[in-house]
């Protein structure tokens, strides 16, 4: 395995196209870039294709509005033949602020796959 990266999968603005009416960004968004930093941390591991197998039970503990600064780091907790899992913790920073709440931590499980989507080996 290679060692942690020093810099985070993501890190990106928040904009109002990802809000609900409230103000707040759907958990969908961030759902959607908790997948993204799991599939680059796994690339980072070993360039193959990957897919989402799972996703365990989410809880968000602080929302995120329009305008926060998101930034999510990814480290890989275990390689097995064909599959990758990696935790991704998810932080929320408001404009001109220093502190940084933690949003969510979700851990996922990408498998390799080739072109016709069956699984790979990681390491040949």
């Amino acid at each position: 395995m290679k060692p942690p990266s020093e810099l985070p999968a993501i890190r990106t603005s928040m904009l109002p196209k990802d809000t609900n009416a409230y103000g707040s960004i759907f958990g969908g968004v961030i759902l959607s870039l908790i997948d993204l930093a799991a599939a680059n941390e796994a690339e980072r591991q070993a360039p193959h294709r990957y897919l989402t197998v799972a996703m365990d039970q989410i809880a968000f503990h602080a929302p995120v509005r329009v305008g926060d600064i998101v930034t999510l780091w990814a480290e890989t907790l275990s390689m097995g033949r064909t599959s990758i899992r990696v935790r991704v913790k998810v932080l929320a920073r408001a404009r001109r602020s220093p502190h940084e709440n933690e949003v969510t931590t979700a851990e996922v499980t990408m498998v390799a796959v080739d072109e016709a989507g069956r699984s790979i080996p990681i390491l040949s």
